[in-house]
């Protein structure tokens, strides 16, 4: 049994309002279908929450925290942890207390887990894609509102990296800002001059033309956006002669994230580790 079931991501106070919004779109009219059936009794129950396919686990603290914030009476045996991979039928926990409670948390624990562990088994498929190689995955700003804390944890779950947490995390000068400045040189220098000195800065670039402009100037970290493979591996031999970070992004799916990994990136950002992610199937089973 777990002493402590809100633990973890769930502590912080963002998670805990996210939980609190899912129980009350759940649970804000109360739960008709227990109340007429189980009702307020005193009888327990003992559940199996299991996993129906294979998956990568993520997102156990949260339910745990879900379970413990509708009745803290229920109490939580785990079996599984962050980042395990379980084949069908395997076992993430038994939940015991009363039966109501239980019932009534279920669907908002299953749905955090589904989701989180959908997210953490994308990310291992891309992990094991680019194994062996230099490179690595990293996910995106492109999440569920609210979520982003909790799926760029499953990403790290499933063995990728992550990308900005926000805005706040890093310069990176994308074709827009690049617009707006009138063009790279002038963007980057405008970056050098008034970014925080811990950061690095980094710049996309569409063309082989742009990446000399980005060379030339001196960024530290270049994004090659929507490039084929064998344009990222002439682009990436110039960078990497000055000894500059090559990141890869645009369209990658996959099925061409090794091409793109032994072309020469050092980093891949995809977006579809967070925003595509399908939910895995897992239920709760009474025993």
């Amino acid at each position: 049994m777990t002493a402590d079931p809100i633990r973890g991501l769930a502590r912080l106070p963002s998670v805990r309002r996210l939980i609190e919004l899912a129980l009350d779109e759940d649970l804000g009219r109360g739960d008709v279908t227990t109340a007429v059936t189980v009702g307020r009794s005193e009888a327990r129950a003992t559940a199996i929450m299991s996993t129906r396919a294979a998956i990568t686990v993520a997102g156990l603290d949260v339910a745990a925290a879900v379970f413990a914030l509708v009745d803290p009476r229920i109490q939580l045996e785990r079996h599984a942890a962050e980042g395990d991979r379980l084949e069908a039928g395997g076992r993430l926990l038994t939940v015991r207390g009363p039966a109501a409670e239980i019932l009534m948390a279920e669907r908002t624990a299953l749905n955090f887990v589904q989701r989180l562990s959908g997210v953490a088994t994308q990310a291992r498929r891309y992990a094991e894609a680019v194994a062996g190689t230099p490179a690595r995955v990293v996910d995106t700003r492109k999440t569920t509102p609210g979520y982003r804390v909790l799926e760029k944890a499953a990403v790290v779950a499933g063995g990728c990296g992550n990308h900005r947490f926000d805005l706040g995390s890093g310069v990176l000068i994308k074709d827009n800002h690049i617009v707006a400045c009138g063009g790279v040189a002038e963007a980057v220098a405008r970056a050098r001059r008034d970014a925080p000195h811990p950061l690095r800065i980094e710049c996309e670039v569409t063309t082989l033309d742009e990446l000399a402009q980005a060379l030339a100037v001196g960024v530290e970290v270049v994004l090659l956006d929507n490039m084929t493979p064998e344009q990222v591996r002439e682009a990436a031999a110039r960078a990497h002669d000055r000894g500059v970070l090559v990141e890869v992004s645009g369209g990658v799916t996959l099925q061409t994230v090794r091409a793109y990994a032994e072309a020469g990136a050092d980093l891949i950002s995809v977006g579809a580790l967070t925003h595509s992610a399908p939910a895995v199937d897992i239920g709760l089973d009474f025993a």
